[in-house]
């Protein structure tokens, strides 16, 4: 995809639960992250989470590569968000360099997690738990 004429991005989509981030990467000068119009550290508050959202640079160990990374993220809790992004640039980082495949895919980062909440069903409390029984 090709941008403004000269500004080539690579735009993919990672999803987690019900979180869907829309991420965009681009080569540039400096690493910057902009997530829904804030930094990597303002949006993910924890280092636990900040990890997790940075996952797929440091195992692809495209260090020597910086880019400009934005994405929109929507639905979901603060977790799944952030490893649907991780997801998203997952994805990116290979459409950017093919080689790197066998390296994230035993990582497991180009899955998507299919674990999500069980639906709710009639005449229970929640997915399995059941009403208190009594005998009498």
């Amino acid at each position: 995809m090709i941008k403004n004429n000269e500004e080539k991005y690579i735009e993919t989509v990672g999803r987690r639960k019900t979180a869907i981030a829309r991420v965009r990467i681009t080569p540039a000068e400096k690493m910057s992250y902009d997530i829904n119009g804030k930094s990597i550290k303002e949006y993910f508050p924890t280092k636990e989470l900040q990890m997790t959202a940075e996952e797929a640079f440091t195992t692809s160990k495209l260090s020597t590569i910086k880019f400009k990374i934005t994405a929109l993220i929507k639905g979901g809790g603060i977790s799944g968000q952030a490893e649907a992004f991780r997801h998203g640039v997952s994805r990116a980082i290979i459409e950017y360099d093919k080689e790197l495949r066998g390296i994230m895919k035993k990582a497991g980062l180009l899955k998507r997690d299919p674990r999500a909440k069980e639906r709710r069903k009639f005449g229970l409390k929640k997915a399995r738990k059941s009403p208190q029984w009594s005998k009498r």
